[in-house]
């Protein structure tokens, strides 16, 4: 027992201005924050949910379209896919498209308090300048 008595009063505690909290918080030294080291234009960003694709089925309003997405989501009891169709209103600034059409989704800034989506039109495969399989000219038979 003795020895433990020597042994704690030999460790001296250096005098430390938190051994007994005189020092204020504002004196401290804040913590040192590394700079983004990340290069811009190297990696692309995430677009995660950025563009959608749906039909129009309400073109009354001015500037604004109703375009209803249909998309396949898991049945949350027995996990069938199901499909699940939601409403967006979207910024149609020409008046362009009418009810029926497909329409591509892009996210904007908010444009008014239900619209942050602009309505876009969709390329079809053939507009792309391939033509497809079927327009190709087939050769003259015998020259297979």
């Amino acid at each position: 027992m003795a020895s433990l008595a020597s042994s704690l009063q030999s460790l001296k505690i250096s005098s430390s201005p938190f051994t007994h909290g005189s020092t204020p918080l504002s004196s401290l030294s804040k913590p040192i924050s590394f700079p983004n080291t990340r290069k811009p234009g190297l990696v692309p960003g995430i677009r995660a949910m950025k563009t959608m694709q749906g039909r129009v089925v309400c073109a009354t309003n001015d500037k604004t379209v109703a375009v209803e997405v249909t998309r396949l989501a898991p049945h949350p009891k027995n996990k069938r896919r199901v499909r699940v169709k939601k409403k967006y209103q979207a910024h149609d600034p020409d008046n362009v498209f009418k009810v029926g059409d497909v329409v591509r989704l892009e996210k904007s800034r908010p444009i008014s308090k239900t619209k942050s989506f602009v309505a876009l039109p969709v390329l079809k495969r053939n507009d792309l300048g391939i033509p497809m399989e079927s327009q190709q000219p087939s050769p003259p038979p015998g020259e297979e």
